[in-house]
């Protein structure tokens, strides 16, 4: 047999083999003890951005991550309402998190972290709110929106302000 034809015949039979045994044998005991997440998708819709999340001053456009997830990961698009009023949306606060990631989509917006000072951030923008960092909003654009994806999908927010 010609050695691309062994190659190729050996490839097929030793990739069903292995790859089970690789997959679970990396698994850790958490990942296996996990539900499985199920297909979920989220086409945009103007309909679909409410003001039923943490703050008063944005709409949220939930991504169905959390229930496909079953509590893993919250992923939602926030619209920053106009006009940015820094007495309502200045509130110093932190999240208990495993994970906070926010992307800017459109506008910008100024935020002070801890440790970090007042940083504009504009379309294309992204950074990671480590657990229970203190921040506060200072100012956004008229057409602010971001993705905001969080760990776990169930967090507790504390108001320090």
């Amino acid at each position: 047999m010609p050695a691309a034809k062994r190659r190729k015949a050996g490839r097929g039979s030793v990739a069903k083999s292995r790859r089970p045994a690789r997959r679970r044998a990396g698994q850790s005991a958490h990942r296996r003890a996990r539900q499985a997440q199920r297909f979920a998708v989220s086409h945009q819709r103007e309909e679909d951005f409410l003001v039923n999340g943490l703050r008063t001053y944005a709409k949220y456009r939930d991504l169905g991550l959390s229930a496909a997830t079953h509590g893993m990961v919250q992923a939602h698009v926030i619209r920053l309402l106009p006009p940015c009023r820094p007495e309502e949306v200045s509130k110093l606060h932190y999240h208990e998190v495993d994970f906070q990631m926010v992307y800017v989509l459109k506008g910008w917006m100024k935020t002070e972290l801890d440790g970090q000072g007042a940083i504009m951030m504009k379309a294309g923008s992204c950074w990671i709110q480590p657990d229970r960092i203190r921040h506060k909003v200072l100012d956004y654009s008229d057409d602010c929106e971001v993705l905001e994806i969080v760990l776990p999908a169930d967090f507790k927010t504390v108001e320090l302000e």
